[in-house]
This record gives C-alpha cells, sequence and structure tokens, in this order.
C-alpha cells in the first residue's frame, strides 16, 4: 500500500517505503513546464530543411524565394555556417585508435548521408512561417545509391563518406587475458554445438515529448542559457562549448521537465548546436522544438545489429566455449557515444553463466545511409542478453532438455560471489537460483509445463508457448579508471551536495538529470533516513548547471548506485560536522554522541540533547564553533564508484499462439529482477514494468523499416507501431534482494532490467510455442505476418523433407 510523506515517521525507517513520488502532481495536473512550454518574447522560430534522400551530393541550394516571405528573417545552409564551427560534431568513444570517424557538421555542407539529414535552417517570427519557409527552398540533389544492407556495407562497393575510402568504422575484439581455454577447440570438441543468427532491429525511442531548444543570449556580457530536453546537461555544456569555441563558463544548460528519453536524450544534438550559435550571432533567443515524424528520422535509433553466436556444451549442457560474432549499425555518422554501445553488451555475452576462457568475441561497426543510432533503453546490454539466452534456448531443443534445468546446470553459484568472469570484470553479488525459484513459482512452471503438453496437440490452432531468460546487467558506467581503459572520453564519478538550512530544512543538490525516474523522490528519502526528518523536508535540486555545476548526468542505471550514493555518503559528511559541534556545545566527546531520529544524544545523558535544527542554526550563526570549523552545515561529495554494480534477474512468460492469424497474446508475464536493496519499491515497480513493455515492444511491435532507396517507411506513429494500454499483459513482480557489497547503500540499479529481460524471454517462449510445428527460429519482431509466414515455411519444409523421404 502507498503511503504519502506525512505518514512516515521521521527517521524511523524511510528507506524501503513506498512512498508516492513528489514529481507526480504537476506532471498530472499539466502543472510541469516543459522546453516547448517556455514564454520567450522576441524569439526566433528555428526550422530545418531535411534531406529527403539518403545518399546524395547538394549541386545547389536556392533560398531567394524563403528569404523573400513575410516573417522569415533568415535562411543559413551548410557552407553560411562552415566557419562557426570550433570542432565537428562531438563523439565521446574512440573506441579504438585507427577508428573511423567522418567528420559529421550540424548542417550538411556539400552531402547528405541519411533521409533527415540537416541542409538549412530557417528562422521566422513563428514556427508556421519558419516551416513554410522550407518548401520555398529549392535544394537540386545528385541522387547516389543507397547503402542500407550491413553486410553489403562492409564490401565497400558504394562508399558512403569518401574521404575515409571504406563503411568500416572500426573493429573491437575484446581480448582475454591469460586464456586458459581455446574457442575453437571448444567448438570442435564439445559434445553440443548451436550456432545462430539473430538480427536487432532498429528501435526508434519515441519518447512522449519530442525534443526542443531554447537559446537565450543575456543581454550583457556574453552569456548564454540553453535549455534543452536532454538527459545530459553537463555533458552538453562540455560539448556545446568545445564544439563553438565558446567559454564554457559562460554557459548554462537547463533542462525543464523532460517527458522520456530511453537514451535517445543522452546526446549532444544538432539542433542544440545551431540554436545556440544562432542566437550568440543574431544576440536574439531562438528555439527549435521537433515535430513527431521529424523525431523519427532525426533523433536517433537504438538497436541495430548482426549478431552470430556459437554456443558450445559438453553432455551435461555444462557451456564449454562461446564465439560472438557483431556487424554493427551506426547509421550516417558517430554520434556521441554510437561506437561504444555495441561493445557494453561484450561482456554480457556470457550472461549468469559460469564461462570458461574459451570465450571469442569481436564487432565490426560499419556506416549505412540511415538515422544514426545511438544509446536506447539498455544499450548493448538487451542485445548481448538476447543473444546468449536465445542461443541457450537453442541448446536445449538440441539437447532436448527443459530450458531451465539448462540454465540452472550453467548459473555462477551463490557461493561463488564476489565472482571474477571471463572478462576480467567482478561480479559483485548474485544469487540466480533464487530468483528463477521465485519466477518458477510464481508462474507455476511445472504446471505451465503440463498445460502446454496437453494444449499443444496435433491441430491444435491455439499453442501455448513458455518463456524463460536470465540476465546480468552492468550498472552505473563506473569506476572511471576502467572507462579510461575503454577509451571512454568522460568518467563514472557523481556529484552531490547537502546542506541544512539555517530553518532546518534541507536542500539536496545532485548532478544526476531526471526524466521521469523519480530523483525528487528517492534523494529525498536517502536524506530524510540519514537525517531523521520528513521527505517533505528535503528538496532536491537538479537539471541545471548553474546550481549543480558539477555532475555526469542520467544514462546507464547510474543515478542511484551512483548519484544516490554520493547523496548518502554527503549526508553522512554533514552529520559528522554536526556532531563536532553538538559535542562542543554540550561539552562532550563527539565519539560519546549517538545521532537517532534527528537528535544527537551523549551516551549514559538521555537528558543531555540537541537536535539537529540547533545545530544548523549554530553552524550558521556561528557564535560558537569548534575552532577551525567552517560556518554552515553543507559538504559535497564527489564519488566514483569502485565497480560496476551488478543487477540481476529471471523473467518468465506465457503466451498462446493463434496458428489461423500468427497473433501472439501474452498471457501472463513475471518479473523478478534483483536490484540490491530499494530506495522506494514504489519507483521500483514502475521502472520494471515500463521497462518490461519497451522490451515486449521490441519483441512483438517495433521495428523501423527502411526501403532499398533508404527512405525511412515507419516514421510516424500510424505506420510505427508501439504498445497501446490495451496490449500490455498481466505482469507480476517477484521479490529478490541482494545489496550490493561495494556501496554504503547496498543499491544497483534498476533502469534497465526489464527491458533486458523482456525480449528474448517472449521470443523464447514464442519458439517453444511453434518448435514443434518445425519452426526454429522467428526474427524480431514477432508480428502476426512474420509468426504466420515462418508456420508457413515450417511447414513447407516439413512436407518437403517427407516428400523427399517418400521418394527414397
Amino acid at each position: 500500500m502507498e503511503i504519502s510523506s506525512e505518514s512516515i515517521a521521521a527517521g524511523n525507517g524511510v528507506l524501503g517505503q513506498r512512498m508516492l513520488r513528489k514529481e507526480d502532481p504537476a506532471l498530472l495536473t499539466g502543472e510541469a513546464i516543459y522546453t516547448n512550454d517556455m514564454k520567450v518574447p522576441g524569439a526566433l522560430y528555428m526550422a530545418v530543411l531535411r534531406s529527403p534522400h539518403a545518399h546524395a551530393r547538394i549541386v545547389s541550394i536556392d533560398t531567394s524565394a524563403a528569404i523573400a516571405l513575410d516573417g522569415v528573417h533568415s535562411v543559413y545552409t551548410g557552407a553560411d555556417l562552415a566557419d562557426s564551427w570550433a570542432a565537428p560534431m562531438p563523439c565521446a568513444w574512440p573506441v579504438t585508435d585507427d577508428m573511423k570517424n567522418p567528420a559529421h557538421y550540424p548542417l550538411a555542407v556539400s552531402k547528405v548521408a541519411y533521409v533527415g539529414d540537416g541542409v538549412c535552417a530557417v528562422l521566422a517570427v513563428n514556427d508556421s512561417i519558419a516551416h513554410d519557409a522550407l518548401d520555398l527552398i529549392n535544394v537540386e540533389y545528385d541522387v547516389l545509391p543507397a547503402v542500407i544492407d550491413l553486410e553489403k556495407s562492409l564490401s565497400d562497393d558504394i562508399v558512403i563518406h569518401e574521404e575515409l575510402g571504406t563503411n568500416k568504422s572500426y573493429t573491437w575484439p575484446l581480448v582475454i587475458e591469460d586464456n586458459e581455454g581455446d574457442c575453437q577447440k571448444a567448438m570442435d570438441e564439445s559434445a553440443y554445438v548451436v550456432k545462430e543468427r539473430y538480427i536487432q532491429q532498429r528501435l526508434i525511442p519515441m519518447a512522449m515529448e519530442p525534443r526542443a531548444v531554447v537559446a537565450l543570449p543575456q543581454p550583457f556580457g556574453g552569456d548564454m542559457t540553453l535549455y534543452s530536453s536532454t538527459q545530459v546537461p553537463h555533458i552538453l555544456k562540455v560539448m556545446t562549448a568545445l564544439t563553438l569555441g565558446i567559454a564554457e563558463h559562460q554557459l548554462r544548460v537547463v533542462c525543464p521537465a523532460v517527458g522520456g528519453g530511453f537514451g535517445s536524450k543522452l546526446n549532444v544534438y544538432a539542433e542544440e548546436l545551431l540554436c545556440v550559435q544562432l542566437a550568440k550571432t543574431l544576440k536574439v533567443p531562438v528555439r527549435w522544438n521537433e515535430e513527431r515524424s521529424e523525431n523519427a528520422q532525426a533523433t536517433v535509433h537504438g538497436r541495430g545489429q548482426i549478431q552470430d553466436i556459437e554456443l558450445a556444451a559438453d553432455e551435461n549442457g555444462k557451456i564449454t566455449g562461446l564465439r560472438v560474432r557483431l556487424i554493427g549499425d551506426m547509421g550516417a555518422y558517430l554520434q556521441l557515444v554510437t561506437p561504444g554501445v555495441p561493445l557494453l553488451g561484450a561482456f554480457l555475452y556470457g550472461g549468469v553463466y559460469e564461462i570458461p576462457k574459451a570465450f571469442d568475441f569481436s564487432c565490426t561497426s560499419v556506416f549505412t545511409t540511415m538515422t544514426p543510432t545511438d544509446a536506447y533503453r539498455g544499450a548493448g546490454r538487451p542485445e548481448a542478453t538476447y543473444a546468449i539466452e536465445h542461443a541457450m534456448d537453442a541448446l536445449a531443443r538440441k539437447m532436448n532438455i527443459d530450458p531451465l534445468v539448462l540454465r540452472r546446470r550453467n548459473f555462477i553459484p551463490k557461493e561463488a560471489f564476489p565472482y571474477e568472469a571471463y572478462t576480467g570484470l567482478v561480479y559483485d553479488s548474485g544469487d540466480h537460483d533464487k530468483a528463477a525459484t521465485v519466477a518458477e513459482n510464481i508462474l507455476d512452471y511445472d504446471a505451465m509445463r503440463a498445460k502446454q503438453a496437453a494444449q499443444n496437440v496435433e491441430g491444435s490452432t491455439k499453442r501455448l508457448g513458455i518463456g524463460v531468460s536470465t540476465y546480468f546487467e552492468m550498472c552505473g558506467l563506473a569506476p572511471s579508471r576502467v572507462l579510461a581503459s575503454l577509451n571512454y572520453s568522460a568518467g563514472g564519478w557523481e556529484s552531490a551536495t547537502v546542506r541544512v538550512l539555517p530553518t532546518s530544512k534541507i536542500q539536496v543538490v545532485t548532478g544526476t538529470s531526471p526524466h521521469g525516474q523519480g530523483h525528487e523522490t528517492a534523494w529525498s528519502m536517502i536524506a530524510a533516513d540519514k537525517f531523521g526528518v520528513d521527505p517533505s523536508d528535503v528538496d532536491v535540486l537538479h537539471s541545471d548547471t548553474a546550481i549543480a555545476p558539477m555532475g555526469l548526468d542520467t544514462y546507464g542505471s547510474r543515478s542511484l548506485p551512483v548519484g544516490g550514493v554520493a547523496v548518502g555518503l554527503a549526508c553522512d559528511k554533514v552529520i559528522d560536522k554536526a556532531r563536532k559541534i553538538a559535542a562542543h556545545q554540550m561539552e562532550a566527546n563527539e565519539d560519546d554522541l549517538e545521532f537517532v531520529g534527528g537528535i544527537f544524544t551523549v551516551k549514559g545523558s538521555p537528558d543531555k540533547t540537541m537536535p539537529l535544527a540547533a545545530v544548523a542554526f549554530e553552524a550558521f550563526t556561528a557564535h560558537n564553533l569548534p575552532d577551525g570549523l567552517e560556518p554552515n552545515l553543507e559538504m559535497q561529495v564527489t564519488y566514483d564508484p569502485p565497480n560496476f554494480s551488478w543487477p540481476f534477474g529471471t523473467h518468465m512468460c506465457a503466451i498462446e499462439i493463434d496458428t489461423e492469424t500468427g497473433h501472439v497474446e501474452v498471457l501472463q508475464y513475471v518479473a523478478v529482477d534483483d536490484c540490491g536493496n530499494k530506495v522506494n519499491p514504489l519507483i521500483v515497480d514502475g521502472q520494471v514494468h515500463g521497462g518490461v513493455i519497451q522490451g515486449l515492444a521490441q519483441a512483438l511491435f517495433e521495428e523501423a523499416r527502411y526501403d532499398d532507396d533508404g527512405n525511412l517507411l515507419s516514421s510516424t506513429l500510424a505506420e510505427y507501431l508501439v504498445p497501446a494500454a490495451s496490449d500490455v499483459p498481466p505482469i507480476t513482480l517477484g521479490e529478490s534482494v541482494t545489496p550490493s557489497p561495494t556501496n554504503s547503500l547496498g543499491v544497483k540499479g534498476v533502469g534497465e532490467a526489464g527491458t533486458i529481460g523482456a525480449a528474448p524471454c517472449i521470443m523464447n517462449a514464442v519458439v517453444d510455442a511453434l518448435s514443434g510445428l518445425g519452426v526454429q527460429d522467428i526474427q524480431m519482431p514477432a508480428s502476426p505476418l512474420n509468426v504466420w509466414n515462418a508456420m508457413q515455411q515450417a511447414t513447407g519444409q516439413q512436407a518437403q523433407a517427407t516428400n523427399q523421404e517418400n521418394n527414397a
């Protein structure tokens, strides 16, 4: 049962309570201010003319008719702004020393490389006129062939960026030191080998709020405030300063309410740079708001991989070797972290299993004439989990054993943690058998298998399938020294400042920047628990680089295990300082003071007390402080974790397929996600629910489809199918809590867990339902048409085999 903050007794176990989110009333009543809601008098509205061709040279641009339109202020081409950029648009992850990275600018100068590539920017007195002017610009193109096939791109028959001489961006192998095994030997000598190819289709993040930007120059001093619906205000600030060659201390970045991101707003976009540069040049505010079809073309896409995986096992099903070959689709250009996304999964292709060092991984990434890809919820981790979990089911079918039995034979045992994996990374904690058992019991796995056997008989038009998936997730994207070894340009630390005001109210300043995760609620609960106050007495400040100048923002489920832990440590430092002041005031040894429920008490003298409120006021007046102690109760912490955090879990589901239509119905879904200690279980549940739905969407609904000419065929919600409320199945959440031993809160992160576990769970169930009909696999999404076609193909293959047998 949810409770309000008023019903939580101060200092009486705030953490772990299902407290309603502070953020929600403003969001639900429409009071929250999004970037496009801002009233900016005198602002010019920007619209961007985008290429209708996937690959073409720009022969000429005639903007005269657009400039002549009443209400148009100016029109800029890429050539007009060529001297405005101090550097190309940023890529923060040069994964190899020889990685190919074509120079990319906010507007194309001589060539376009995908449908949606920006060609001209129009500034007008309102948005309608700016968009009308786009129709008056005449661009002559020399159209070139599109490249949308990853393997054909590798052939370099049509080179997209001629200056590179190739479409290959990089090849990155994961080198295993002290290799104790030989992957090829395992493949040659093991009792069982499965070799599979999986396609991770492109996905469009489709956040509820498309992107929006307002660049507001200050009238004096050259300062600039950039408002953007971004996940990364601090990173955006640094990269904008570097790209435009402006002084970072004169740039402030603010993100108001943000209507979802899912990784797509973890980027530095052309429109942000254009608005800042034009506002700086013209000394007037410039704003831009993205339309939905524009969002599908110009905001990054997710996923986009070909996965070849080989899995070897002995006669008992114990894994003996694993080989992975990836081809990654970078799209037309490298965005902020594009090249690193496939590699984040490199460390997770072994899943939750004891994998020998007979492991061989490499990824080759290529350019195509499609929208650039970048981070999307899970960023490499869902792709890796899909491959190993789908391959485990293929191995179970080959061995003719239950897929859950096979998994249990390979689980890393609980007593082995902390466990050094074949990659050299250390998994901090885990209890995979417990998570699997909880899910098994909720689904009533054995009874469901019995029901399946009775239902999936010859002639049945409703076939039951059961899906299982397990996963490990790398959260936190830290420590900084490990990121350095991966050539990642940023660190993994996070900053927090906590101050107790003279009136005893508390401010928390965090470098994390929420866009739906509930930081205001969770961070206030952490502080309230530390200080023994009500969460309503805690205010959380964020998403403004002038208020929170230090931070690395929100992505990769890093907020709680890095940012939240930083908040807790800053609270501890404030309490340590308050203890010194209280000891001085009460003429006691600080080691003799206890702090419980917001009150300092001298051990053995319960009548000698001093509440935190009194200490805060004494710290403010500074009339009687210990020698050498600075006034005010305020402390700052920059926390760099010693390790990634490692959430894990088991998902199971039951689905039913109508063999006459190919329709897949999810009857029941069970998710057991162990994210360590929970600050607010209500928020955890919401994150898991949302994640499961996004994973289910990849499995059954979503796909960014292109034609042979590189045109996006699913640019609106009429063609790009996202699940509606009616498509969401019953989701039951199970409980498993294994605290992380590497941070003071014992937390791990949960923002991406549901997405990681869901797609393989659903797809394993789909194949499980149809394997009796001869279906060996179905590529995502398992739409009715794809399922029906797979059944028809399997039927045809079976008929052909029967004919051959009869003829023989």
